[in-house]
Parts: structure tokens; sequence; C-alpha cells
């Protein structure tokens, strides 16, 4: 299990531009004009994990498998999206249909690439996107309370229930914020809150692009970003789109040494991985043996079962156990058989909730 994270922006901030350069896959077109996205281009990138190449390198498997995660592109959202400008509507149910997103801002000047708004303000984009998001939120919302209404006054518990949450809702869109700011005060009604799934609900990793002098840290513009992203609880990432872009055309041995030089310890891509994972909240476990070294991904908190659900449904039905070794001392050891010969291995139950980095072997009978 991956995940579906969003592209989003307005346009000519730079989203295919960073599509392409970090899937490589030269999918989405990237021109000086509006709309040059209309239909999403999907590509799916594998997650780069030193575990699994550490592990291949122990086991020297005839396989080794990264997870992979899911980056949506879709097309520049304008203001009056939420109306229809720009083919918004369209736009507005690809997001719906996404995980998380990731919210491009241009932080770079540059005379040759023109901006929608006519100046580059990192603020203002955003504040345009989320309004657009929370408009349709908005009508989202409205449309379950006049559903709801008709229910309440035939008693029905649950929307009765739901009253004051859509009224706190709108209360909350109204004055411009986003709905992942809501808290609901009970189980059912955080079910009926995530039923509505509202676009400001998803979790949101701001991506700065700059310019190429401005990697690492960005300048005031990405300041900017920030200031806005702590107030929502949201991520940012810096990331120059043309570093990405030749990142992306280099041979993979060159990469390295390319990014030490400019001062980073890691790609657009790592970034975004990253601390997708952690906006998620998502884990990688691990299988290895000779046939096959493969990480798998799963939410935080998941138990062993449901965990080797993921591989095939047969092994979460007829579970037995789970033999487990954390990696680092699956690494010290040197192979999962010294492992065991140093009391390094777990039998795990039903109740084991995995932990990132288990190197797992699940029993099971069907």
């Amino acid at each position: 299990m991956g995940f579906n994270c969003g592209i989003v922006g307005l346009p000519n901030v730079g989203k295919s531009t960073i599509f392409n350069a970090i899937t490589q896959a030269g999918l989405a077109q990237a021109e000086n004009f509006p709309f040059c996205t209309i239909e999403p281009n999907i590509g799916v990138v594998p997650v780069p994990d030193e575990r699994v190449d550490k592990l291949a390198e122990l086991e020297n498997p005839k396989k080794v498998t990264f997870t992979s995660m899911n980056f949506v592109d879709i097309a520049g959202l304008v203001r009056g999206a939420s109306k229809g400008e720009g083919l918004g509507n369209k736009f507005l149910s690809h997001i719906r249909e996404v995980d998380a997103i990731a919210h491009v801002v241009r932080c770079f000047e540059d005379d040759d690439v023109v901006h929608v708004e006519g100046r580059i303000d990192p603020v203002s984009d955003i504040e345009t996107i989320t309004a657009e998001l929370a408009l349709r939120d908005i009508d989202t919302v409205q449309k379950a309370q006049h559903r709801d209404q008709k229910l309440a006054r035939g008693n029905d518990k649950l929307a009765k229930a739901a009253m004051p949450m859509y009224e706190e809702l709108l209360a909350l869109l109204d004055e411009g914020k986003v709905a992942r700011l809501y808290e609901p005060a009970t189980d059912t009604l955080k079910t009926a809150f995530r039923e509505l799934y509202l676009l400001t609900a998803k979790p949101v990793l701001y991506v700065a692009n700059v310019a190429e002098d401005d990697v690492p840290d960005g300048g005031p513009m990405v300041e900017r970003v920030r200031e806005v992203a702590a107030k929502e609880g949201a991520e940012v990432v810096v990331i120059s789109g043309r570093i990405e872009e030749e990142l992306a055309e280099m041979p993979a041995d060159d990469r390295a040494e390319f990014l030490a030089d400019l001062g980073l310890k890691e790609s657009g891509l790592n970034q975004l991985i990253r601390k997708g994972y952690r906006l998620l909240g998502l884990i990688t476990y691990l299988t290895a043996g000779p046939k096959e070294v493969r990480a798998w991904t799963v939410p935080k908190g998941t138990k062993a079962p449901q965990a080797a659900a993921v591989i095939h449904t047969d092994f979460e039905r007829g579970f037995i156990r789970a033999e487990t070794i954390s990696f680092e001392n699956f690494v010290a050891c040197g192979s999962e058989q010294k492992a065991k010969e140093a009391g390094k291995m777990r039998i795990e139950g039903k109740e084991y909730v995995v932990q990132d980095g288990d190197v797992m072997h699940y029993l099971f009978n069907v």
C-alpha cells in the first residue's frame, strides 16, 4: 500500500514540471499557459528505502521490490473554480479522490513564466486555492445539513447529533479556515465527518517551488509559506523544479555528488515521500529471503494480521503468528538465522502492532 498524493496549485507554479521530474515519466505537459493539464496524469513512484537496499545486500535475492506511491497531477485551479471556472468542478472532483494534497506554491521570480494572477505572492496563492476548496466544502456541508434536517424531524438520532457539527463546520469554513482543524466530539461524529469527504479536511503538504539559488532553505517567500503551514499544522517541502528536472535526467550514480554540491542531503522526491508518510501516519515493514526482499506500507498502529493482509488476504484469514526481527537486529546479526540464534527473533501474535522497520515472516494456515 502506498498512497495517492494529488499535486495542486494555480496554473504556472511548476506543478507539471515537478511531477515530470519526480516521476521521471514525462507524462505531464509543462507549458507556459493555463489549463495545460486537463485530465489528471498519474505517476507510480517507487519509494527509495536504504533498508531495502541493505537487506538486498545481505540476502542477494532474485527480486527486490520497493513500496510505491502515486502522484496525481491535477490541473491548475483558478479563482472561481468552485463555481465551475476553468473546468473547476471537474478538477475539484479529482482532488476528492486523493489521500493527501501536495500544494505547489510558486516562490520564485521569472519574467518568462507568466503568473495567472499577474504577481508573485505565495500567501495569496494559497488563500485562493484554499478559498475555492472551502467554498466547495460549504456546498457539501449545506447539502448534508439539508438532508439530515428532514431525517432529524423524523427522530433519526444520528441526524440530530450531526446538526451542531454542520453549524460548527460552516462557521469554521466561513471564517476562511480549513476543515482539518475541526475536532468531532464523539466517535459517531468522527465517522459522519469522514463520510463528508471534505476537500479541506485532507492532509496538506506545501511544496515551495524555489529558484535554484534558494535551495536548500528557501528565501523570504518560503518563510511566509511556513507561517501559513504552522497555523494549519501542515508540512512544508522546499523544492527547485529545475534541480529535480536535472536530477531526473542524470545517471543514478551521479545524483549524490550533485546533491552534495548544492548542499542538499536528499532529493525533493525523498522529501515529499518522507513528509508525506509522516503526514498520513504510514510506516513500512519488510520481508526478506532468497526469492525476494520487499517493502510493504501500512498505517501506523496496524496489527500483525491486518499487516499480513497487504501481502495476501489468506495471510490474515489463517494467521497463526509472526516471526519478527527489527531491521537493526537483522543487519547487526547478518541474517535471519543468525538473528534467531542470537535470540533477536520475536514471536508475535494477533494483537502485535507492527513497527516501522520490522522484518516479518508470517505463519498461517487456511
